[in-house]
């Protein structure tokens, strides 16, 4: 086992340990511009081979937001000086990436660690029973192998990996089952076309998901909700724009049969056929489509966290703070009130949650809520105590929310 940056006896352990970041997507690599602005080192840990791994898995599709409402006020600012310039237009995932996270992970060089895959975070020989001297104590961090020694974490990981299940609280690994966002019009084309497609969940993940399949020939569309109506895609009560129009496409889709809608249907179980059997409006009720799209939302993983002290709200799985204010039963994107180091606290000190895997199971982030959250963070870690507790952000007055993409709602 390797160990670096192992420090020297010293009355103060943290002298000279970087900031560690786990993720490199948005917010993540947001996170390094912010603290280097304020004269703190980092070091970022991410999984796959390059910058935002998880955005280029649904790269095929376009966000809701234009760029200005996209990209991270410090990040541009170190990016400027490498001569770059904001795009114009609304990007699709692809187009984030290639224009904006590659040029900043880029920027901030040999602090982004590639194919570094975070196993394990805890206190330097102590679990997460120890309490004394744990705040002196510097965090370690095990990627592949090699332990990091860091003076506090940001886990800005995501969610992205971790799908929801058809069935709540069952993974689904069955060839027949797909999550997310694939490209039907793209690569998978072939897995969809001819094919009777269920479509599983009411959001705008489901919705993209919905046009792609009206596109192609001899394609069968059938889209099962829970609720009694897909207000979530249908609202028209949107500044984004981008995602008003995409409502009222899926809604002309369904109002001309080309996609069949089946409410207030919940599953119970998906067997191989498949053949999922579930109740409609509390009545038996089965499907036996050729591929099923599970559009089901994201939950955090939360396994490298083991040894650390989470508050977390027992449903939404954010910190406890927080949920109150993202509870998609009562907030949309555009309504959650801007919100920072204070919210995102955990009882373990210098230990935060940022972005998309900071709101838990709620779908309602926007990544401009995540730059303030790291913005708000930095200053805390800096120093800066007042100024990271003055939250501010102006956010486009959206309709409602669904559980998306990893950005979903930008």
């Amino acid at each position: 086992m390797t160990l670096l940056q192992a420090p020297t006896v010293r009355a103060d352990r943290m002298t000279g340990l970087p900031v560690a970041i786990v993720g490199a997507g948005p917010v993540g690599l947001a996170a390094a511009a912010q603290l280097l602005e304020r004269g703190l080192e980092v070091v970022v840990f991410e999984q796959g081979e390059r910058a935002g791994s998880a955005i280029r898995q649904w790269g095929h599709t376009r966000l809701f937001s234009a760029w200005e409402y996209l990209v991270d006020p410090a990040s541009v600012r170190l990016l400027q000086g490498t001569g770059w310039t904001l795009p114009s237009g609304t990007p699709n995932g692809h187009e984030l990436v290639e224009l904006y996270l590659e040029p900043l992970a880029a920027a901030l060089g040999d602090r982004v660690r590639y194919d570094a895959r975070v196993s394990g975070i805890t206190r330097q020989g102590m679990d997460r029973t120890r309490s004394t001297g744990r705040a002196e104590t510097p965090f370690l961090l095990r990627a592949n192998g090699v332990d990091v020694l860091a003076r506090a974490v940001i886990d800005a990981s995501g969610t992205y990996t971790s799908a929801n299940g058809l069935v709540a609280g069952l993974d689904d690994t069955a060839p027949y089952v797909t999550h997310g966002l694939p490209d039907v019009l793209g690569i998978d084309r072939a897995r969809f076309e001819g094919k009777h497609t269920l479509v599983v969940g009411a959001g705008h993940s489901a919705a993209n998901t919905l046009l792609a399949l009206a596109e192609l020939e001899g394609t069968t569309i059938t889209w099962a909700i829970r609720n009694a109506s897909p207000v979530r895609v249908f609202t028209g009560e949107d500044e984004l724009e981008g995602r008003a129009s995409l409502g009222a496409r899926v809604q002309q889709l369904v109002a001309e049969g080309r996609v069949e809608l089946v409410d207030r249907f919940e599953i119970d179980v998906v067997s191989d056929g498949p053949i999922v059997d579930g109740r409609r409006a509390g009545q038996p009720f089965s499907l036996q489509p050729d591929i099923i799209v599970a559009a089901t939302g994201f939950r955090p993983d939360l396994a490298m966290l083991r040894e650390i002290r989470l508050g977390l709200d027992e449903v939404v799985e954010s910190p406890r703070q927080l949920a109150p204010l993202i509870d998609p039963n009562l907030h949309s994107c555009g309504t959650v009130e801007p919100h920072g180091v204070t919210e995102l606290a955990h009882p373990e000190p210098d230990f935060f949650i940022a972005g998309m895997k900071s709101y838990g199971r709620a779908p309602t982030f926007l990544l401009a809520t995540g730059y303030e959250q790291v913005r708000s963070i930095a200053d805390d870690l800096a120093g800066n105590h007042e100024a990271a507790r003055l939250v501010q952000l102006t956010l486009p007055a959206t309709g409602v929310c669904s559980t998306d993409a990893g950005s979903c709602c930008s």
